[in-house]
């Protein structure tokens, strides 16, 4: 790419072509880089693509060939194809050079079935004549190599190609690591590769169900109770019941779903009736195509369409049928669909593309994952502990699986991926789980389902990150569980964080956070909890389709489907969360009374000074204290934080929680516990909910008193409340302000001497006013 000048139009940089006019993929950064292998170790391996074989020649019939390639001690085998003498295989396996045992590479063509040491031919490759690349060069093309058999004959030829690569080449995610524990077959090859997910582009699907019409009953004096049902997939929402004597029946109601690209189920509106408390009945029902819906990212209304019911099946039939409902059907384009807390948000785009335009990245995130250590052994094998590990990376639409290295405790990744990046405050989220899938006793083997194990999670705010440094750092793994808290080993990261447009960059903080959308049309904090759950359940179900899938459970991990669940240890830590962040208020109070009562004189006179300075020069009021927030902040500078934050067990108050709590936590919903649990932390709910009461009853108590000074609840208090006001309406007049303000200050701070240790006059004037406290019952 060399001597290509980025060009700039009137957004930021224009996407680069190479000297062939190819659009690159990556963004160019000023500096020229696009991304590559340079946060990470490089690690080296023999790459032995094995793509086919022909005129195998086999005395004992007709079989199904196979290859099988051997490295010391190490094997592994491709797929067999059926009854073929020119089989295709084209599989691609990788040793890692630290681990080679053996001077010369073996592949041996076998059929399925065959003895340990039966096979159609052998070929054999001196690993010293092995040649070596690096990308960009471009591939190795393969080699036709004569295969012999046990007399040395020659029984076919295989197409075979070995070369020495790193982590960066492109056969990476496809081939089979094949220097693992035990055996790779091509069933647990495809659960430990590294993979690439591109989640589905989410929608907001808006249904309004205005009214029905000409609704018929096979008893014609029935007063119908109808409600209509609206169903899009595993989402069902339903409107209130409307009793009416007339064949039409209004309802006005919106029901939100949530919709994935492309859109492969239809909506299903059926208009239901009450017979019975316990017992409803379809009248009639319609399935209606997304290609019936508006697509819109605006506040604009939306046409109305109406629709014939047709009845369902068994149901009784009724002479000229013609009941149809009518609705307002959209895809809300304007919105950002929430699949994680906003707290944690990767991207802040609408799903609508054309609101995309004209806004180019503002900048590049880079992550290498280098290497974990120190991690728990979570099974046995060959009598000792081992762990089979690997990472998932999340931002945006963009997920990163590495591979999973087996039997390690200390498995080294050495993977770098890289995002676009639209808004830099925004997370970037990297979590460790054990493969359970694999082995004697995992899933694949048992055919029972077994959920991967998370063994930690690092979240990355990438706004506490300096542009253009690369910040690399070893985080703990923290997991929390019913039974405490474990420290499940570190994980070493490297990320950089690298800017395209700093003047794009500056003006994110003046932009809101999410679309105009959610202000303009804002959804309550209950829908967007259900329609943060359906998002979560909408990407586990794509993600697990896809050819490596992705567990469930990591996509549940990933978004933190279940972060709504009440949590005591939660609370309490939100709780100390309020009391640190209100600590230097709380200690500028406290330093003010001391001022008051004289602990320091020489601090009390220099404040003293000080505030005659600013009521005599009120002009300097608001310099100063800009100033001295300026300085502040460069006394700060020197202990800025060099690294992000990483999960901290003080500050989730993980330690100190009593086990019981972390039970009540991790208990699923509705609770699966015995009676007298749930009747003990039901007791206790109830104790702390009444200690909150009294709090929140004295602060009701508070700002009535302070409304009903005025509204004469307590005549002889209002009127002395107001000669007090009119008197001080004189003095404030008559008195320059600059007098007034330096009495009251040095009022305010007078001598002990002066003082008295009971209330002063306008506490217990204030205490004394009347509240509703004595209304209640």
């Amino acid at each position: 790419m060399a001597g290509v000048l980025p060009r700039f139009g009137p957004f930021g940089p224009l996407p680069a072509y190479d000297e062939f006019g190819i659009k690159e993929t990556r963004p160019r950064l000023p500096d020229g880089r696009t991304g590559g292998y340079d946060l990470v170790e490089r690690m080296e391996y023999l790459y032995v693509r094995v793509v086919k074989a022909r005129e195998l020649k086999w005395g004992g019939g007709e079989f199904d060939p196979l290859a099988e390639v051997k490295l010391g001690s190490y094997s592994c085998a491709t797929r067999h194809i059926e009854k073929t003498a020119g089989p295709e295989w084209n599989d691609v396996f990788a040793f890692s050079r630290e681990r080679l045992q053996a001077s010369f590479l073996e592949v041996f063509v076998r059929g399925r079935g065959f003895a340990k040491d039966e096979y159609v031919g052998r070929a054999r490759f001196d690993l010293g004549d092995v040649p070596v690349r690096v990308p960009p060069d471009s591939a190795l093309a393969p080699m036709w190599h004569h295969v012999f058999d046990r007399n040395g004959e020659r029984c076919g030829e295989v197409m075979v190609a070995l070369w020495i690569g790193t982590q960066a080449d492109e056969c990476f995610p496809l081939a089979v690591h094949a220097d693992a524990a035990f055996a790779v077959d091509a069933k647990l090859a495809a659960h430990i590769r590294c993979k690439q997910y591109t989640v589905p582009r989410l929608w907001y699907v808006r249904v309004n169900v205005i009214e029905a019409r000409d609704v018929a009953f096979a008893d014609k004096a029935r007063v119908g109770e109808l409600f209509v049902r609206s169903r899009l997939s595993t989402q069902v929402l339903r409107t209130k019941t409307c009793v009416s004597r007339l064949p039409s029946y209004g309802w006005n109601e919106d029901h939100l779903f949530v919709a994935a690209e492309p859109f492969e189920d239809h909506l299903i509106i059926s208009v239901e009736d009450r017979v019975k408390v316990d017992k409803e009945e379809v009248i009639g029902h319609v399935h209606i195509p997304f290609s019936d819906f508006e697509r819109r990212w605006d506040t604009r209304p939306i046409r109305p369409r109406w629709y014939n019911l047709v009845q369902p099946e068994g149901a009784t039939k009724i002479d000229k049928f013609s009941c149809k409902v009518c609705v307002r059907l959209c895809l809300e384009g304007g919105y950002r669909v929430l699949s994680e807390p906003i707290h944690y948000l990767s991207d802040v785009r609408p799903a609508a593309r054309e609101l995309w335009h004209g806004r180019p990245p503002i900048g590049l995130v880079e992550l290498g994952i280098h290497n974990a250590f120190g991690l728990s052994a979570l099974r046995a094998r060959n009598g000792r502990g081992s762990c089979d590990a690997y990472c998932v990376a999340k931002y945006g639409s963009k997920w990163f699986r590495t591979q999973t290295v087996i039997d390690s405790l200390a498995p080294r990744f050495h993977q770098q991926c890289f995002w676009e990046v639209h808004d830099h405050c925004t997370v970037l989220t990297v979590a460790v789980f054990h493969n359970c899938q694999i082995g004697e006793k995992g899933g694949l083997a048992t055919g029972d389902p077994v959920k991967d194990v998370l063994l930690g999670k690092v979240r990355i705010r990438l706004s506490t990150l300096e542009t253009g440094r690369i910040h690399t750092h070893a985080y703990p793994l923290i997991s929390l569980h019913a039974g405490g808290i474990k420290k499940m080993g570190e994980l070493h990261l490297a990320v950089r964080f690298s800017s395209t447009s700093t003047l794009g960059l500056l003006q994110t903080y003046s932009q809101p956070h999410l679309p105009p959308m959610h202000y303009h049309c804002p959804l309550s904090v209950v829908q967007q909890e259900r329609l943060r759950r359906e998002a979560v359940a909408v990407i586990a179900h794509r993600l697990g389709r896809m050819d490596l899938p992705l567990r469930r459970e990591c996509v549940e991990h990933l978004c933190e489907a279940h972060g709504h669940r009440w949590s005591m240890r939660r609370s309490k830590a939100h709780f100390f969360r309020i009391v640190s962040a209100l600590a230097p208020l709380f200690a500028a109070i406290k330093w003010f009374v001391d001022v008051c009562h004289w602990r320091n004189p020489v601090t009390t006179v220099a404040v003293h000074i000080i505030y005659a300075m600013l009521v005599c020069c009120p002009n300097l009021i608001l310099p100063t204290f800009f100033l001295y927030k300026f300085c502040l902040g460069l006394w700060n500078y020197r202990r800025r934080p060099r690294h992000p934050w990483h999960v901290d067990t003080k500050v989730s108050h993980a330690v100190t929680a009593h086990l019981d709590e972390l039970d009540e936590e991790f208990d699923e919903f509705p609770t699966a516990r015995p009676h007298e649990v749930v009747r003990m932390r039901y007791d206790r709910l109830r104790s702390l909910g009444g200690r909150i009461q009294e709090m929140v009853g004295d602060v009701a108590s508070h700002v009535e008193r302070a409304r009903c000074v005025m509204t004469w609840r307590d005549p002889r208090a209002t009127t002395m409340y107001l000669l007090v006001c009119l008197c001080l309406a004189v003095v404030t007049f008559v008195a320059p302000f600059q007098a007034v303000a330096l009495l009251s200050g040095f009022y305010l701070m007078r001598h002990p001497s002066l003082r008295q240790r009971l209330p002063d006059v306008p506490a217990n004037f204030f205490r004394r006013l009347p509240c509703k406290v004595d209304c209640l019952l």
